[in-house]
């Protein structure tokens, strides 16, 4: 095969280079351009090419506006998505999501039995020790719906909410395994979104409800009251903290199941949890804010943690009055172990 000559190389180069429409006059526009970097760029659109060179692309980022360093980014709340406060999920009304930890333990263990429950409303003490044992399971579930937007043209949302926990003594068959203590817990809640700080946390949003609780059984067992609950819910970093003090509306005492429940489950509760990567912990202190002999609370320690995928073990510690609502003025320790469902956040 017979070589080419050196001297034909660079007019063979310049006709493969040329453009198929063979328009001179372009090449030779593009070979007047002084500066390298923009007669490569007039190259490029010649035979279609639409990159950027490298040069280019630098000069241009390098003529971008510099950030501002005291510009604070948008943040973003825990609370948003649970209670809507970001408008993401507007006019889903009616749409069941998530409220209070739903959760299944198939084991708790207490250091006492409550075998004979009472109370000091007449006919409210079992006449004979119950046939009880000091372990059984226990789940939860709960859950919430938005019913209204902007009521009355406020930025508040009407809420309904729905908490149910049950406690079995599914390890005693000498008597049938039954459900010992179940707990039904009906609101209505009003929600404010709010955007401030204090004490160096941000607080998210106020709320007003109408609670409801109790156990559905008839005397002597029957265990109920009915609460206006205030509540406010601050976050700050991997931390959340809720802030419920509440009124306990009266009844006649002819109706009055536990006419002193309060002081012994409490009249206001603080929840505080905290995140480290896929560990959750939460704690749960509840008061009388009462002096002295009437001083009682509790306070319930409970951590989720990961098994496997989705699965997230969950262990609970209560320690105190009020566990259940047939439980509300026996004080004792419980532990119990099992899966958790779906948690605070």
């Amino acid at each position: 095969m017979p070589l080419i000559p050196r001297f034909l190389l660079p007019l063979l180069m310049v006709a493969a280079l040329r453009p198929a429409s063979g328009a001179d006059a372009d090449v030779r526009a593009c070979l007047a351009i002084a500066d390298p970097t923009a007669r490569l760029a007039c190259y490029d659109r010649l035979h279609g090419r639409d990159a950027v060179p490298p040069a280019a692309a630098s000069a241009a980022a390098a003529a971008a506006p510099t950030p501002d360093p005291l510009a604070v980014p948008p943040q973003t709340s825990v609370f948003d998505d649970r209670w809507d406060l970001d408008g993401r999920r507007r006019g889903e009304l009616f749409v069941p999501r998530p409220y209070k930890p739903v959760y299944l333990l198939p084991a708790t263990w207490t250091d006492r039995v409550n075998r004979t429950p009472s109370s000091p409303a007449p006919d409210h003490g079992v006449p004979f020790p119950l046939d009880l044992r000091s372990v059984e399971a226990k789940y939860q579930i709960s859950f919430k719906s938005k019913l209204w937007e902007d009521v009355l043209g406020s930025p508040g949302t009407l809420w309904a909410g729905y908490t149910q926990s049950s406690r079995w003594q599914v390890y005693s068959s000498s008597v049938s395994r039954p459900f010992r203590e179940t707990n039904y817990e009906p609101e209505i809640m009003f929600g404010w979104p709010l955007e401030a700080q204090l004490l160096g946390w941000r607080l998210r949003q106020a709320s007003l409800s109408l609670n409801h609780q109790s156990n559905g059984r008839s005397l002597p067992l029957s265990r109920s009251w009915n609460r206006i609950v205030g509540e406010l819910r601050f976050e700050r970093g991997d931390w959340t903290a809720e802030l419920r003090p509440w009124w306990r509306l009266r009844e006649d005492a002819s109706d009055d199941d536990n006419p002193d429940i309060e002081d012994y489950v409490g009249r206001a509760e603080l929840l505080l949890t905290r995140q480290w990567g896929e560990h959750v912990v939460a704690l749960q202190l509840r008061h009388s804010l009462r002096g002295g002999d009437r001083s009682r609370g509790s306070g319930q320690l409970e951590w989720a943690f990961p098994v496997d995928g989705p699965l997230r073990g969950y262990l609970q510690w209560f320690s105190g009055y009020g566990e259940s609502l047939i439980d509300y003025n026996l004080r004792q320790n419980k532990l119990g172990l099992g899966i958790l469902i779906v948690g605070w956040r």
